[in-house]
Formats: C-alpha cells, sequence, structure tokens
C-alpha cells in the first residue's frame, strides 16, 4: 500500500516532508503516544540508541505523536532524543496511517489522572485521540514495506528487526 505525502513540524519548528525524505531513502515511521506514556519513553530511548544505525543503513525515522510542541520538549528533555519529532496537528497522519483511536473513559481516566497526560490540552483538540503504537517502513517509492501494528501497547517494534528489514 502507498502512503499519502505529509508534512509536520518537528521539534525544533521545522516543516518535515514525508517525500523529501523518501529521496534520500527509506523511511520508518513510528507512532508514540506521549511523554506520559511508561512504555513509549524507553522505545523512544533505544530508536535514538540506535539511530545512527538507522542511518548507516540509509534510512531516515521519523517518531509522530498527537502531543503539540511543548509537551513534545517533554520527551526531548526525558530521552535526549534527536530523531525528528513530529506534531501531528488534527491527527492527519495518524489516520492516514489508521492507527488512530480513542481509549475507554477508564482507559482516559488512568491515562489523565495517574500518569499525567493531561490528554485534552497537550493536543490538537479535546478528542483525546491517540494511535496504536505503531512502526512503517516506507521504501523510497512510498510503499509500506513493513509494518508493526499491535494493539498491546506493551509490544513495540524491535530495532534488531528495523535493521533486519533495512
Amino acid at each position: 500500500e502507498k502512503v499519502k505525502d505529509f508534512n509536520a513540524k518537528d521539534q525544533n519548528g521545522n516543516t518535515v516532508q514525508l517525500s523529501d525524505l523518501l529521496k534520500k531513502g527509506k523511511v520508518v515511521i513510528v507512532f508514540y503516544r506521549g511523554q506520559w506514556c511508561p512504555i513509549c519513553m524507553p522505545h523512544v530511548k533505544k530508536l535514538q540508541k540506535d539511530f545512527g544505525k538507522i542511518k548507516d543503513k540509509g534510512a531516515g525515522i521519523l517518531l509522530v505523536t498527537p502531543e503539540n510542541q511543548s509537551y513534545i520538549k517533554k520527551t526531548v528533555k526525558k530521552t535526549h532524543v534527536e530523531i525528528p519529532v513530529l506534531h501531528d496537528k488534527d491527527y492527519q497522519i495518524m489516520k492516514a496511517f489508521d492507527v488512530n483511536f480513542k481509549p475507554t473513559a477508564v482507559q482516559r481516566f488512568v491515562y489523565n489522572t495517574l500518569l499525567g497526560a493531561d490528554l485534552k490540552n497537550a493536543q490538537s483538540d479535546d478528542s483525546e485521540i491517540l494511535p496504536v503504537p505503531a512502526t512503517f517502513v516506507i521504501d523510497t517509492n512510498g510503499t509500506i514495506i513493513w509494518r508493526h501494528f499491535n494493539r498491546d501497547y506493551k509490544k513495540r517494534s524491535r530495532v534488531q528487526d528495523i535493521l533486519e528489514l533495512l
């Protein structure tokens, strides 16, 4: 399946265009929930740790979150991530990859109260939409050549699997 081109602002305010990155090589796209997520932050740290290995394979990588810039800064502070972190304004990228969902009322209570997610203020609107934590590898022609998609938020893509594919 081919992906639609998109652009979004990264943590430095730069506009990142998928088609520009695909001119240079394959692109790994990783969706994560936010800086409040106790599974997401170690995953982001692992991706950052192996960022050089992904680049050595000639690929780019993008992290996509529904959180706005002030919350993305918290991710950067917690993980020291240098990978471009994109704010998915209005959930357009999540919708294009069909990873968006609305957590149950109980889940939202846990996320907002116990984990400090502040979903209504951290995102584009107060819908509290989140992504399934998924990973896609996009070939230079815009075709999805691999994905890791699991509704169990504890199961994440492994860097080793990504590197083997690249």
